[in-house]
C-alpha cells in the first residue's frame, strides 16, 4: 500500500498546477495512466483565455462566454474563474512557460467567439509549452512522487474500510500495467484530474487515454454529475488517412483562415454572421450541414492568402505536420472534418473543486464547473484547469486532515485471467461507432433510444466480464466508457431543446428558462 497526503490522479494541467501548490505543505502522488506526457493539456493548441490586452475586460470575456454556453453557463462560476484570468497566466510564467511576446507585451491571437485579442500562447503549441514546464517543475519537487502506467480502477470510499460512519474518500486502487497488478494508494484527500471522455466516439482530437475514467469512478462513489449532453465537436481535425487525431487550431481561422467546399466556395457566412470566427458548436454544425448536403468526406480550411512567412511564424508545428503529410498550408487548403474534442459537463463541484463526496474534489475537465455552459468558448479550458488547480489547492490546504487508516487490499482472489479478449475489443469498436451515428452533433430522439438500448447490452457484457477475470487496461477503459456514454444519452434524453453543443430535430427551438441537467446516483 501507498500512503500520501494528497493523492492526485492525472498528470495534465490541472493535475500538475494542483500538485506545484499543494507541494508547499503536503507530500503528493500523482499517478499518469501512461507516460506522463500524454494527456489533452499537452495537445493544446492554441492557448488561454485572459482579459489582459489592452481595451479588453472582465466583463466583455464574461459576455463572450456566456454567448457561447448559450446562457447556460453559471454567473458566479463564470466570474469566478475569468477574474482569475490574469493571475492565472502570470503564475505559468512563474513558473517560467515561456509566452510569446511583441514588443514586451503578450502577443495575444484571437479565436472564434471572442470579440478581442487575449489569447496568450507558445506559438501554436502552448499545451505542450506548459506541460513541459510543469512538469519540469514538478519532477524536481521533493514531496511530488510521479508514477506512470497506473489506471486507476475505483476511488476507495469508507465501505472498503469497514468504516460505519459517513462516506467519505480514503484514495483509489490502480492497476499498474507494468506489472499486472492492483495496488493501493491511500490518501486524505483525493483528486481528479482525469480529462476528458473524448474515446467514448469514433473520432475526436483527444488522445487515448480520454476515457472517462474520473468520471465513472466518481458517479460509482455517489457523486453527482451534470450535462453530460454538451460534448464539443472541434471543427477541424485534419482528414487524413495518416494523420491520428491532429487538430487544426482554432487560432487558424482567428488569423483569417477561410472553410471552403471541393469547389473552393466559402460557406460559413451563409450560416452564421459571424462566419468562420462563429462559436465551434455554430461552426461544427454548417460543416456537417454541408458534407451530408454535398455527400462530401470533408471541407477544406485555407490560410494560404497570408503568404508562408505569416503561416510558418505563427503555426509552426501545425506548417510541419501538414507539409510532412504532403500538405504545403502556405500554397492549398487543409482538408478538415469535426471531431469530438471536449466535454463540457461532467462531476459537479462547487468553486473550490469540492465534489458531492468528502475527500473528493475534480478539476479540469472532468468536473462540472458551471464556466462552459452548453458549450465551451475557445482557450477557456487551460484557464480552468489553472484556476481550479489553485483553488482546490487551498481548499485542501484549509480542510483537517482526517487520520489515514488502511483500506482493504484489492481482492482478485475469485478471478482468473481472460481466455479471450475479443468482447473488449469488440464492444469497445460498437460502442465508439454507435455513439457517433446516434450521440453525434443532430440527434433524434429515435437515435437516442436506440442507443440507450444497445449500450444497456453492452454494459450487461462488459459487467459480466469484469467479475469474473482480471482486469486490464482496456477492459477499465471500456467500462468506463459504457458508464460515461450511459450518462450522455440519459442526459441527452432528458434535453427537450436545442441549445449550444446538443442539438435535436425533435426539439429544434430553445426553451426558457436555461436550467442544467444534473444526474443524481
Amino acid at each position: 500500500m501507498h500512503q500520501s497526503d494528497v493523492l492526485i490522479l492525472g498528470a495534465g494541467l490541472a493535475g500538475l498546477s494542483t500538485a506545484l501548490h499543494l507541494a508547499e505543505r503536503f507530500h503528493v502522488t500523482v499517478l499518469a495512466k501512461r507516460e506522463l506526457e500524454v494527456s489533452a493539456s499537452q495537445w493544446a493548441q492554441g492557448g488561454i483565455a485572459a482579459a489582459v490586452g489592452e481595451g479588453d475586460s472582465i466583463d466583455a470575456h464574461v459576455h463572450d462566454t456566456l454567448v457561447a454556453g448559450a446562457m447556460l453557463n453559471d454567473l458566479p462560476a463564470t466570474r469566478f474563474v475569468i477574474e482569475q484570468g490574469p493571475q492565472a497566466i502570470a503564475w505559468l510564467r512563474e513558473q517560467g512557460v515561456p509566452f510569446d511576446t511583441e514588443g514586451g507585451a503578450l502577443h495575444l491571437t484571437r479565436e472564434g467567439g471572442h470579440g478581442q485579442r487575449r489569447v496568450a500562447h507558445v506559438h501554436d503549441a502552448t499545451g505542450a509549452a506548459i506541460q513541459t514546464t510543469l512538469l519540469a517543475n514538478a519532477r524536481q519537487h521533493p514531496r511530488i512522487t510521479l508514477l506512470e502506467n497506473h489506471v486507476a480502477v475505483d476511488l476507495i470510499t469508507s465501505r472498503h474500510m469497514d468504516i460505519t460512519t459517513e462516506q467519505r474518500c480514503w484514495g483509489a486502487y490502480a492497476l499498474n500495467t507494468a506489472t499486472g497488478r492492483v495496488e493501493t494508494f491511500a490518501a486524505a484527500h483525493t483528486v481528479l484530474a482525469t480529462g476528458g471522455s473524448g474515446k467514448v466516439y469514433r473520432y475526436t482530437t483527444n488522445p487515448d487515454t480520454a476515457s472517462g475514467d474520473g468520471l465513472a469512478m466518481a458517479w460509482r462513489a455517489g457523486c453527482r454529475v451534470a450535462n453530460m449532453e454538451f460534448i464539443q465537436f472541434h471543427p477541424t481535425c485534419l482528414y487524413h488517412p495518416k494523420a491520428k487525431s491532429f487538430l487544426i487550431s482554432e487560432a487558424v481561422r482567428g488569423e483569417g483562415g477561410r472553410l471552403l467546399l471541393p469547389d473552393g466556395t466559402r460557406f460559413m457566412p451563409a450560416h452564421d454572421e459571424r462566419a468562420e470566427l462563429a462559436p465551434r458548436d455554430v461552426v461544427a454544425r454548417a460543416i456537417d450541414f454541408e458534407m451530408k448536403k454535398h455527400g462530401i468526406d470533408c471541407v477544406f480550411l485555407d490560410i494560404s492568402h497570408k503568404g508562408e512567412a505569416f503561416i510558418r511564424q505563427h503555426f509552426p508545428t501545425i506548417y510541419q505536420y501538414c507539409l510532412d503529410l504532403g500538405i504545403d498550408m502556405a500554397r492549398e487548403p487543409i482538408p478538415v472534418v469535426p471531431a469530438v474534442h471536449f466535454t463540457c459537463g461532467g462531476v459537479l463541484t462547487d468553486l473550490a473543486g469540492r465534489t458531492d463526496l468528502p475527500g473528493l474534489f475534480a478539476v479540469g475537465e472532468v468536473a462540472y464547473t458551471g464556466l462552459h455552459g452548453a458549450n465551451r468558448l475557445a482557450s477557456n479550458s487551460l484557464l480552468e484547469c489553472t484556476v481550479f488547480g489553485t483553488a482546490a489547492a487551498k481548499a485542501i490546504g484549509q480542510e483537517s486532515q482526517p487520520p489515514l487508516l488502511a483500506p482493504r487490499a484489492w481482492d482478485e482472489s475469485r478471478v482468473s485471467d481472460a481466455d479471450e479478449l475479443v468482447v473488449v475489443s469488440h464492444n469497445w469498436d460498437e460502442l465508439r461507432r454507435l455513439m457517433w451515428n446516434y450521440v453525434g452533433i443532430v440527434r433524434t430522439n429515435k437515435r437516442l433510444e436506440r442507443a440507450a438500448s444497445r449500450i444497456a447490452l453492452l454494459r450487461a457484457e462488459v459487467d459480466e466480464f469484469y467479475a469474473n477475470f482480471r482486469v486490464t487496461r482496456d477492459l477499465l477503459e471500456l467500462r468506463n466508457l459504457l458508464q460515461v456514454a450511459e450518462l450522455i444519452v440519459r442526459s441527452a434524453r432528458l434535453r427537450h431543446e436545442s441549445r449550444g453543443l446538443h442539438y435535436s430535430l425533435d426539439w429544434p427551438h430553445t426553451a426558457a428558462p436555461a436550467a442544467p441537467t444534473i444526474l443524481v446516483p
